[in-house]
């Protein structure tokens, strides 16, 4: 089993890393970073894209040229039955984008949901994107529904709701106002594609970004009205 050196550790990106910005590694190389390791080893769960094969070269393609070790976990073609010791012999988890409904779903159903919480609260740092992100918190913000943004119940890690791509999509900002408004959703997170909130614990330690001009937003209900407030991110790039 590897442990990182701070434990209890998640990278909550709104949208980024090696599928949306490929020509873009300040995201991915800030999550190998963390493991303190000279080739940490990471493996990409794509749940969420339905195991995709196009989404898994890309990943190959992305952490076969950084300093690590890549691997994937498919649950539609397991390459193992023992779940638990592969996910422990990780130092990264990195969870794609995709349907978040199916996700948990699938993920419940295998007890994986079990594994990668025992994993994370012995070290193992859990990461990802859109789905990737929602996942960890008790709600998210989702269009798993075509055609409907609904609140979807999640894993429960991280307290609060979370909703991504908060300036890539024109109805994420007004739905997560109105749900939050009427009592649907808990209070939470939102962030702009490109950036990412790294918690220890539950505690929000800091937000990092790979697009200079990318936010996150702290979102608080008082009586039935939204408070919005703006996070600055540390830019990882040269401003």
């Amino acid at each position: 089993m590897t442990t990182s050196l701070v434990a209890k550790q998640i990278i909550a990106m709104g949208g980024g890393g090696f599928s949306m910005e490929p020509d873009n590694t300040l995201l991915d190389l800030y999550i190998l970073r963390l493991c303190k390791k000279k080739t940490p080893k990471v493996c990409f769960i794509p749940t969420a894209s339905g195991d995709s094969d196009k989404y898994i070269v890309k990943f190959y393609s992305a952490f076969g040229q950084l300093l690590c070790k890549p691997s994937h976990l498919s649950l539609f073609n397991p390459h193992t039955s023992d779940l638990r010791s592969f996910i422990f012999e990780q130092d990264i988890i990195y969870v794609g984008g995709g349907n978040t409904k199916n996700l948990i779903a699938l993920w419940k159903e295998w007890e994986l949901d079990h594994v990668l919480r025992e994993a994370w609260e012995s070290g193992v740092i859990l990461c990802g994107l859109s789905a990737g992100s929602i996942c960890w918190f008790e709600e998210g913000v989702t269009d798993s529904i075509p055609g409907n943004m609904t609140v979807l119940k999640c894993l429960g890690f991280l307290k609060g709701s979370n909703c991504p791509h908060y300036d890539g999509e024109a109805e994420r900002r007004p739905v997560y106002h109105q749900l939050l408004s009427q009592g649907l959703i808990s209070e939470g997170y939102a962030t702009d594609d490109g950036v990412g909130l790294h918690f220890i614990g539950n505690q929000l330690k800091t937000i990092v970004s790979s697009r200079p001009q990318a936010k996150a937003y702290r979102l608080e209900r008082i009586d039935q009205t939204v408070k919005e407030i703006t996070l600055e991110p540390t830019y990882l790039g040269k401003k």
